[in-house]
């Protein structure tokens, strides 16, 4: 039975869009301070408000969130918004990556996205502590975080960036009764979590992403609303495209998810670095603007280069003949 949630039902304040979202890619100086290249940062959030994705993550994973400061979190908020409004897209969806090591300083961070400007917050379970955080601390971290937070908080589970915390089906649930928690992103790869979270809520008052788009026709198939998609910095119309064809229940949605998913692999292997490289290798952003923040090493092996290009070629003619058709 699906449950309601919140006053009299219905929750108070936004839902979450369905959709196509983007974790945009931050793109550095290649100096010794590695500053924000704020030239094609600007290019690249253009690139992504034109193509008419349903909403951008800032400071997510392939942000590379760990490495900015808030006051660079705050920055770049703002200047997507700007940008979206020059491009007369003024009520974008914009959502921040909001974290920290504990419940004040994320609560600080969801502070800061509002005043930014940003609509949502997307946030991890604090891991450093990890053998601490069992499943009621877990529980009790998102309850308070949502009682002081002046956006509505996404949930971001993924176990591979916190210690192997993972947010299990019976914690989404009782977090899925909260006002101020909209949803779930699965990063987790948890197809049956969609389901069991689309058994208990409406997606307006609570909803499931998938955290890659090699799954998204799954997810939608089963309940979930959409996807928050790393391969959206590069493809972003052929992930939109699938996400429409697997929402009108077109049995082109099939083909479109496995040509898809082929190319995905490319960023699932190739990591943030070689996933920034590739991104400005095809969009013709300067490569020396493509590193990550160190420590991280740069993409620099031939072999790997030459990988990550002809894993992600398949769906170059497809992005630019939906761009030519005016999608």
């Amino acid at each position: 039975m699906t449950a309601t949630n919140g006053t009299n039902g219905v929750k108070p304040g936004k839902s979450f869009p369905p959709g196509v979202h983007v974790p945009s890619l931050t793109w550095f100086q290649d100096t010794q301070d590695q500053e924000i290249d704020w030239d094609v940062q600007r290019k690249h959030l253009n690139f992504l408000i034109e193509s008419g994705l349903h909403g951008i993550v800032i400071a997510g994973t392939n942000g590379e969130a760990v490495t900015l400061s808030s006051s660079e979190k705050a920055q770049l908020v703002k200047t997507t918004r700007e940008l979206a409004i020059e491009l007369g897209r003024p009520d974008l969806t914009v959502i921040l990556g909001c974290g920290g090591g504990s419940t004040q300083q994320v609560i600080a961070e969801t502070r800061l996205a509002k005043e930014s400007g940003a609509d949502f917050a997307l946030v991890l379970v604090p891991s450093y502590f990890h053998f601490a955080m069992n499943e009621d601390a877990i529980i009790t971290f998102f309850e308070e975080l949502a009682d002081a937070s002046p956006v509505p908080v996404l949930i971001y589970n993924f176990p591979g960036v916190s210690s192997g915390l993972d947010c299990n089906s019976e914690i989404l649930e009782k977090l899925g009764y909260h006002p101020n928690i909209v949803g779930v992103k699965l990063t987790c790869g948890g197809i049956a979590k969609v389901a069991r979270v689309r058994s208990r809520f409406a997606p307006e008052n609570f909803c499931a992403l998938a955290g890659q788009s090699d799954w998204l026709l799954p997810a939608i198939s089963c309940g979930g609303t959409g996807t928050i998609t790393g391969l959206a910095n590069i493809y972003p119309r052929a992930c939109i495209e699938l996400y429409n064809l697997a929402v009108s229940g077109s049995k082109e949605a099939e083909q479109a998810q496995i040509d898809l998913a082929a190319v995905e692999w490319g960023f699932g292997k190739g990591g943030i670095n070689g996933t920034k490289w590739v991104v400005a290798q095809y969009l013709g952003y300067p490569e020396a603007s493509c590193h990550t923040r160190r420590p991280y090493p740069r993409y620099s092996d031939a072999k790997k280069q030459a990988w990550i290009l002809e894993t992600l070629r398949p769906l170059e003619a497809k992005e630019k003949s939906l761009k030519s058709a005016g999608k």
